[in-house]
């Protein structure tokens, strides 16, 4: 489940570490001290907003509005200028609000949220390890907005830190007589799709490292690996040997290059070859953006409801996440008063309808694996 900060933080959000613009000609001399200073640290430095124990500087929120930018040109959305005044505004807020909390913190909310954090991103790491795909996208996205695994961990940590002082201060309790009743009333909302269990072997077309594709020799090599390796399988050999032997996919390798998954989740290519095998039949050479494929369809899983036992502490943490979301607005400008925030650039103070937070239904994605 999401945590509180996935609603509560509008931006995707991760704080986009700033680098000093060294190819900026433009300098001035301090005087006092015969340093070289450039005119546009001046300005990504200035204050925009500050409040007891935190300061937000013109850089941090340029930053976000980088990651913004980012996102929304991923999405394929183009932005307009004045919508992006509005989404600069309400960055700012969520900035504030984040760092607010975190002054707030007690050495409890931070042991809560350095776990969870932990938690979330070793998650990400076991996903990245089992899908080849997962693992080049995360590279590409880190890269594009400047980002190592360290630093997003880091984000998530604070944004966990914040989530837990949240949680405590509003002292939210969610019954077993609740979360029946969601579950209940909202039947279509645990309907587990369609899955297949099934293996594969993979020889990458990709440098891991790299992202970038091999050389065509390379390339034609593997294939030609490939095809010797597609006779043995149908000739019967062993296909979880052959995974051990030959596979490139650090996450299924040790495995037996085994996944059970929906459509939805993998490279379109491998579900469509997948989803059509019969049972214990190998595909013909599969190519994804990752590399060449040869699947073996073990078990195809016919969609069902998912038993409330295994999913009821999702449930109630979505419903205290709706609980919550209706209390924010109040509380935030509870906490903010007593922060003494102000926001110092007139430009960036927030009209009303352009900072309310959206109160969404909670929903409960079924669960990928039985």
């Amino acid at each position: 489940m999401k945590r509180i900060f996935s609603a509560v933080i509008l931006s995707a959000g991760v704080m986009w570490l700033a680098a000093a613009n060294a190819a900026d000609p433009v300098t001035a001399t301090n005087p006092a001290a015969g340093a070289t200073i450039k005119v546009s640290d001046l300005f990504t430095n200035m204050v925009v907003a500050r409040g007891k124990g935190f300061e937000i500087t013109r850089a941090q929120l340029d930053d976000e509005m980088i990651y913004a930018r980012s996102s929304a040109a991923a999405r394929g959305q183009n932005l307009a200028p004045e919508q992006m005044r509005v989404v600069e505004k309400q960055l700012l807020q969520q900035l504030i609000f984040l760092r607010v909390l975190l002054v707030r913190a007690t050495d409890a909310d931070k042991a809560a949220g350095k776990q969870s954090a932990d938690k979330q991103f070793q998650d990400m790491l076991d996903a990245v390890s089992k899908n080849p795909a997962l693992a080049v996208n995360l590279e590409s996205r880190l890269k594009s907005v400047g980002l190592t695994r360290e630093q997003l961990h880091k984000q998530w940590n604070d944004r966990a830190t914040g989530d837990a002082v949240v949680r405590r201060e509003l002292k939210i309790n969610i019954t077993d007589d609740e979360v029946k009743s969601f579950y209940t009333n909202n039947p279509a909302q645990f309907e587990m799709p369609e899955q297949v269990h099934a293996a594969h072997i993979l020889l990458m077309t990709i440098d891991p490292d790299t992202g970038k594709e091999l050389p065509e020799l390379q390339k034609a090599e593997r294939l030609k690996t490939m095809e010797e390796l597609l006779k043995r399988a149908r000739a019967g050999e062993n296909f979880s040997n052959m995974v051990h032997q030959y596979s490139e996919d650090p996450g299924s390798k040790n495995n037996g290059g085994e996944y059970t998954f929906p459509r939805g989740k993998m490279y379109p290519e491998f579900e469509a070859a997948a989803f059509s095998l019969a049972t214990n039949q190998v595909s013909d050479i599969v190519t994804t953006r990752a590399g060449y494929h040869i699947i073996k369809l073990y078990e195809k899983i016919p969609a069902k409801k998912v038993e409330l036992e295994k999913v009821s502490s999702e449930v109630k943490e979505a419903l205290a996440q709706q609980t919550i979301l209706k209390q924010v607005p109040d509380y935030m400008k509870k906490v903010e008063n007593e922060a003494g925030v102000e926001i110092l650039e007139a430009g960036l103070k927030p009209i009303p309808d352009e900072t309310e937070l959206p109160q969404p239904a909670p929903t409960m994605p079924a669960k990928s694996n039985p």
